[in-house]
């Protein structure tokens, strides 16, 4: 990695990690919106928690840059989403919790992974072909389906239209995913003409690596405080 790599990815760790370890917080102005509000309240809850979820962008951004063709990005996109989609409303409906710190320490893991993916580590250091993409997205779509679901269960939505309101914060979470990978689609895309390209894809995935690493650190101290 040149000097000029290493000095974008230190500016870009120090400005934007204390932004991503403050991700996915419960706030009691959330919990008002949901509590006074119908359904639709669940949409705009669930389309915000998605567009502060910097940890499942950061895995997104990252399978992005992966693939070529609008196509793939939407197979895979559709992947992802179907994966997460399951454990969110199938978890949250049948009341299956887990402690959220290890969820997102897994889903920190699936940042740092994908960025050592695209770095080619598996190649360079087990000297191997790397799982296939499209299973390993849908594995991790469970997973950051299921750290949405801790989420919303953290919530008090009360014991009417339980799976109506579960499937409107999804579909909320799906709005807000959208809306979210457009500018990282507009932004991959057009920087691929340009020839600083090959340096800012070796220094967002080595970002993916060193705040996927951070975030881990992060949620296992959260868990080992708290127990």
């Amino acid at each position: 990695m040149s000097y000029l790599q290493r000095h974008a990815l230190t500016i870009g760790f120090l400005l934007f990690f204390p932004i991503l370890a403050s991700a996915h917080g419960v706030s009691a102005s959330d919990q008002a919106i949901l509590t006074n509000g119908g359904l639709m309240s669940y949409i705009l809850v669930g389309a915000k928690h998605m567009l502060t979820g910097y940890d499942h962008l950061l895995f997104l951004a990252g399978v992005i840059f992966y693939l070529n063709d609008f196509k793939d990005i939407v197979r895979f996109i559709t992947v992802f989403t179907i994966g997460h989609s399951i454990t969110l409303i199938g978890a949250t409906y049948l009341g299956i919790r887990a402690d959220e710190h290890l969820i997102d320490a897994v889903i920190a893991l699936s940042v740092l992974y994908k960025g050592f993916e695209n770095l080619d580590g598996f190649k360079k250091i087990f000297s191997t072909t790397s799982p296939n993409l499209l299973l390993m997205v849908f594995l991790f779509g469970l997973i950051h389906g299921f750290g949405l679901s801790t989420r919303l269960q953290s919530f008090e939505i009360g014991t009417e239209q339980i799976l109506a309101k579960i499937v409107s914060f999804n579909i909320g979470v799906e709005l807000g995913q959208v809306l979210a990978l457009i500018p990282i689609v507009f932004i991959i895309s057009k920087w691929k003409a340009f020839d600083s390209y090959n340096t800012f894809y070796k220094v967002v995935n080595w970002f993916l690596i060193i705040a996927g690493i951070g975030l881990f650190i992060l949620q296992m101290y959260g868990y080992f405080a708290t127990h």
